[in-house]
């Protein structure tokens, strides 16, 4: 941040940090990241995530479904026709994106590293 007129700066990190904005530890924020690109390591960690994204995005392309919008994360987000949807919320857990119509809703679904081809499978069993 920049602050050219300084008036406005004698409180400012007073008032950021009062409002929730400043961490009190920032510097250990740093270290996280910096340890996160030092060799990759973000890249290596993440890999499972999208490569099971990838994998639900295939199976869900193979199916017929459409997507919201295409994502090369491991955020997949489609559409479902409001019937199907409600279903699949008495399963699993996702993220409620929006109604596209009076028929259909969109919503996200996100891997992690922690997701298995099992986990996959059981969604696109699901559907």
């Amino acid at each position: 941040v920049v602050i050219t007129n300084p008036a406005l700066g004698e409180h400012f990190f007073t008032v950021i940090k009062q409002n929730g904005a400043l961490l009190a530890k920032g510097r250990l924020l740093g270290i996280q990241f910096d340890t996160l690109f030092t060799d990759d390591l973000y890249l290596k960690i993440s890999r499972q995530a999208i490569d099971m994204a990838e994998k639900l995005k295939e199976g869900l392309r193979a199916k017929g479904y459409r997507f919201y919008f295409d994502s090369p994360s491991n955020q997949q987000f489609i559409v479902l026709d409001n019937a199907t949807y409600q279903r699949l919320s008495e399963h699993i857990a996702f993220a409620y994106i929006e109604r596209v119509d009076d028929e259909h809703t969109a919503l996200r679904l996100c891997t992690s590293w922690a997701t298995t081809e099992a986990d996959v499978d059981a969604v696109l069993a699901l559907l």
